[in-house]
């Protein structure tokens, strides 16, 4: 295996999982998602998903097949952002909902475009160079910070939807509803300025694991199960795979300076 970072196998093992559950359940999982009924073919294009992240998932781990497994990922996932997310910024510009959908996809995208740059061949350096070795990792950290910011302002936008998911025994839910969209801010402008990245880019990742251990998986575990449970619970699991592999970017990166 070719493991650049633990988060590098986490995401994959993630994109595993995700080919597996698209295969069996026949239709797009949750980072594919919303896809418009318009859309041709799509029951072919859900299973084009799935394969994509199986193979890709699966390629990422073998050593003569990363290179292609992350510029295959990268550029799928980017064009799907530009294709199927951008758009519903365009359908609802006054709809935070819009930035969340296209923030989640970020996410995904920054996350391959850290691997496509980890990887790259000196092909692709020489074809593409714009986005690989430092260039393409600040501009994949961009995105990524870009989609914080649409997530905090979410927390705040939909209050009366976030307070009610925070867990009784930590009391006071508006307070963190607001905290954690004040931390997503933060975060996200801490990336974007280069100031205190690295730590910002950790503690984000750290924040959405929170959620996925203290939030989704208790819920889902006492029985409170329905297709939106599971589905962010798969969201946030995603993110949080994701957003480690940014984070395992910034290695070398001094935490509370901005060089090496």
């Amino acid at each position: 295996m070719r493991i650049a970072s633990i988060g590098h196998a986490v995401f994959a093992a993630t994109l595993i999982a995700l080919g597996l559950l698209g295969l069996i359940g026949g239709g797009f999982t949750v980072i594919w998602q919303p896809v418009f009924d318009h859309v041709p073919a799509a029951r072919l294009l859900a299973y084009l998903c799935a394969v994509v992240s199986l193979a890709c998932g699966l390629g990422l781990l073998w050593p003569r097949s990363t290179s292609l497994a992350a510029r295959v990922l990268f550029f799928y996932a980017l064009l799907w952002l530009l294709v199927f997310k951008l758009p519903l910024i365009a359908r609802a510009p006054l709809t935070e909902g819009s930035y969340q959908y296209c923030g989640e996809m970020a996410v995904i995208v920054a996350a391959t475009w850290v691997l496509h740059a980890w990887f790259a061949t000196d092909a692709d350096r020489r074809r593409l160079g714009f986005a690989v070795g430092d260039r393409g990792l600040r501009m994949a950290r961009v995105l990524y910070g870009l989609a914080l910011i649409a997530f905090g302002f979410s927390h705040y936008v939909y209050l009366s939807l976030t307070a009610p998911l925070i867990p009784h025994w930590l009391h006071a839910p508006v307070f963190w509803a607001y905290f954690t969209g004040a931390a997503y801010l933060a975060a996200g402008a801490a990336i974007l300025l280069n100031l205190l990245a690295r730590l910002a880019a950790t503690l984000s990742a750290l924040m959405m694991g929170l959620f996925l251990l203290l939030i989704w998986l208790p819920m889902v575990a006492a029985g409170h199960v329905s297709a939106f449970n599971w589905g962010e619970t798969y969201a946030t699991w995603v993110l949080t795979a994701a957003a480690w592999v940014v984070a395992d970017s910034y290695r070398g990166v001094r935490w509370l300076g901005l060089h090496k």
